[in-house]
């Protein structure tokens, strides 16, 4: 019998995400995973796993708008991988909102769990659509279609949505309702991030933020940065920018630049966050606050700082903006906020970057806070919140700043190092099936 060469082609030849732009969302999280393979031993032969959603759902949200005409939108729900437990991630509503750039979310969520240990894996959803167009009413409409449409691969034992970009605590109760409606019985674990009155956790809105000060906080020890009179830029001024300002600002530190959607303020003597507060509550952005000049959009990234937060949108941190950077040290509260390329370059200008998946993972966190309470009907106090989450938070830190010293290696990679040991760990122990 003829020898039969077992040659097989490449099945990522074909499919679109192999290849992205090595700036996109997906290519920025591929090129970390690149990075991580030399470091993983005998669990490489797994690493594919990594680059390769489990599932990906794109469903049509069509509505009838308040004046009677039909509208479409485009929802998505990917499951990037469920080796450690059901999907976890957030739902966001953006008018540039993508498949690609939903897959990488969910990416970063299976590796944030993992680098915390929690016992999730990791998953994301979105909706093509700029929510400010939408009245009430109608962003409801939108919202429960959109579960209903989703409701097929979500559930508290499945996967669990959360809020995101320009979604919140009132979006996630219309999910609950829907998806318990549909299943006939209520469901308050199904999302989390939830009004306390529907099962949600004390500590949740502000959690985030929260984790980003205490890691924060911790890398300045190391690193022996006084946090007392250090210089902050914060990118961003909502539920996480906006409580990590009002922390490190108790701490002593000064902030000195704010930047959201709507333009930049800088005051070098240091912005009075609670009157910024104040202002964006009632306005809905930073620009026009009194207290302190408007400055450009790129005059932002040039401004004397010590720590830059970038709470926004992903890919903030070019080439060209690390290379101006003064900061020594950037605390990622949003997700993938740095491009592969200006992480090297901060590297060799020896700028700190505390990676998003473990900065701003205390909203991750509090939610599986949220959904333990919802299983057991047993609710904790903040403070019990606080404290639990402070103690996982600087124990994982803890872990990757030392994988990342041992291996001499920056600490997103450290942190990847950590997660990707424990996610395909679990893909090996499960095995294959069928």
């Amino acid at each position: 019998m003829a020898d039969v060469s077992r040659s097989f082609p490449s099945p990522s030849s074909k499919l679109s995400y192999v290849n992205p732009s090595p700036t996109s969302p997906w290519g920025t999280y591929l090129a970390q995973v690149d990075r991580v393979v030399p470091y993983i031993g005998d669990l490489a032969r797994w690493a594919e796993t990594l680059r390769r959603p489990k599932r990906s759902l794109i469903v049509d949200v069509p509505i009838e708008l308040d004046n009677g005409e039909i509208a479409h939108f485009e929802g998505y729900r990917v499951q990037h991988n469920l080796s450690r437990g059901p999907g976890k991630g957030g739902v966001r509503y953006h008018p540039d909102v993508t498949l690609e750039e939903v897959m990488a979310l969910s990416a970063w969520m299976t590796v944030k769990n993992a680098a915390v240990n929690l016992p999730y894996g990791g998953a994301k959803g979105g909706i093509r659509v700029d929510p400010t167009k939408l009245s009430r009413k109608e962003l409801e409409r939108v919202t429960r279609r959109y579960t209903s449409e989703i409701g097929i691969i979500i559930g508290p034992h499945q996967d669990i949505p959360a809020p995101d970009v320009n979604t919140n605590a009132q979006i996630m109760a219309w999910m609950m309702d829907t998806y318990s409606m549909n299943v006939g019985a209520t469901a308050t674990g199904v999302v989390t991030g939830k009004p306390i009155n529907l099962g949600g956790s004390l500590g949740r809105v502000r959690a985030t933020g929260h984790g980003v000060f205490v890691t924060g906080r911790e890398a300045m020890r190391r690193l022996k940065m006084p946090i007392e009179e250090a210089r902050i830029a914060i990118q961003g001024y909502g539920n996480v920018g906006a409580p990590a300002a009002e922390l490190f600002a108790a701490a002593g530190a000064k902030i000195v630049a704010v930047q959201d959607h709507g333009g930049t303020i800088y005051n070098s003597l240091g912005l009075d966050v609670h009157a910024l507060g104040a202002h964006v509550q009632q306005f809905g952005t930073v620009a026009g606050f009194t207290g302190g000049e408007a400055i450009s959009l790129e005059d932002f990234w040039d401004v004397k700082m010590d720590v830059v937060i970038p709470a926004a949108l992903e890919g903030q941190i070019t080439e060209s903006r690390a290379n101006r950077l003064s900061a020594k040290l950037v605390l990622e509260a949003a997700n993938g906020p740095t491009v592969p390329a200006a992480d090297d370059i901060l590297a060799s200008r020896g700028v700190t970057v505390l990676p998003d998946v473990i900065c701003n993972s205390g909203g991750v966190i509090v939610s599986y806070f949220e959904w333990v309470q919802d299983f057991s009907s047993f609710f904790w106090s903040e403070d019990e919140i606080n404290q639990r989450l402070d103690r996982i938070i600087t124990g994982a830190l803890a872990h990757i700043w030392e994988t990342a010293e041992q291996h001499k290696i920056s600490l997103r990679t450290g942190a990847f190092v950590v997660a990707c040991g424990r996610i395909l760990t679990a893909r090996a122990e499960r095995g294959l099936y069928p």
